[in-house]
């Protein structure tokens, strides 16, 4: 047992108590219900979601020519924060920044473009997608050249841009674009482009009481002041009553607030150590597997500190 800034926490007690609901869960997004734990807790997860699971990202940018308007360390800053599909968890860090690239730590592509004139192009045409070719540069352009022996482990679908339709650049006739990237591992707290989430967060689960009886236009009304979904509305006996139809909707509303008729009749709070977590993944791993990932982190940081704790004699 610890002791808390309150009270003693009881790892037993708060393991009993301890559970997770999913409540939606795609490739992108998982909200969930995390109950039974500490603000702590969830906010140490959310911490390490952002800036403690790794990723791969475009680290090096090695550019030969670039005659676009788009100076180079812009360019080189957009193709960083392009979110790559690889799965960092079959690679390693590199060892040295300045480290040769090896096919365990990095992935390797190039960027080669020029613009020309359609001389197929509508003689009336003023449109730049009708009268050039490669105007724009988009991630589907990017292609993958494996090192060593990449080629039998992985294939490109697998490792390269999250999506094909980013746009990278626009160009016009004459200018080109010649540029090799290096990828390699690592963690948001370095550097934002490493992150792997697109966001992660969590609130309170909302709760919401009718303490009175409301009915007619006043049951309209109070409907309006919240969120879709909050407050519902049934048929009795030819009248119109309002009812709590999903408090989890709540965003936090205090339009009731303005009606003297309405602002007594209902009760809003929170409820204590449930937490509605929403994970939202950039497209690298399915935001089940960030959370996993997340856990593990903090699994190893917990074992390392009793391990330091207990070499203290």
């Amino acid at each position: 047992m610890l002791v808390g800034l309150n009270k003693p926490w009881n790892f037993k007690k708060i393991k009993k108590g301890m559970s997770i609901y999913v409540v939606k869960c795609d490739k992108e997004e998982i909200e969930f219900d995390l109950v039974g734990v500490m603000p702590a807790i969830a906010n140490a997860f959310r911490r390490i979601l952002l800036s403690e699971v790794p990723s791969m990202a475009v680290e090096k940018v090695m550019i030969y020519n670039n005659t676009a308007l788009l100076q180079d360390e812009i360019l080189a800053h957009r193709l960083g924060l392009i979110p790559l599909k690889a799965d960092p968890r079959l690679f390693e860090y590199k060892s040295e920044p300045d480290a040769e690239a090896t096919d365990q730590d990095t992935l390797q592509f190039e960027l080669k473009v020029k613009c020309s004139r359609n001389s197929n192009a509508p003689a009336d045409s003023t449109d730049p997608n009708d009268l050039y070719v490669n105007n724009h540069v988009y991630t589907k352009h990017m292609n993958w050249i494996p090192l060593g022996g990449q080629a039998d482990l992985y294939k490109a679908k697998d490792v390269g841009p999250v999506h094909d339709d980013i746009l990278i650049n626009k160009l016009r006739p004459g200018h080109e674009l010649d540029i090799k990237m290096l990828a390699v591992k690592g963690i948001g707290r370095d550097h934002a482009k490493f992150s792997p989430v697109a966001t992660a967060s969590y609130r309170l689960l909302p709760e919401v009481e009718l303490l009175t009886e409301v009915e007619g236009e006043a049951a309209v009304r109070l409907q309006s002041c919240f969120s879709p979904g909050v407050i519902g509305i049934k048929e009795s006996n030819g009248k119109k009553i309002a009812f709590v139809k999903n408090a989890r909707y709540d965003a936090c509303s205090r339009n009731v607030f303005r009606y003297s008729d309405l602002k007594d009749s209902v009760r809003m709070g929170r409820k204590n150590n449930h937490y509605i977590f929403k994970i939202e993944s950039v497209g690298a791993l399915p935001p089940n597997d960030l959370f996993m990932e997340a856990i593990k982190v903090l699994r190893n940081k917990c074992r390392m500190f009793m391990e330091q704790l207990n070499s203290v004699k």
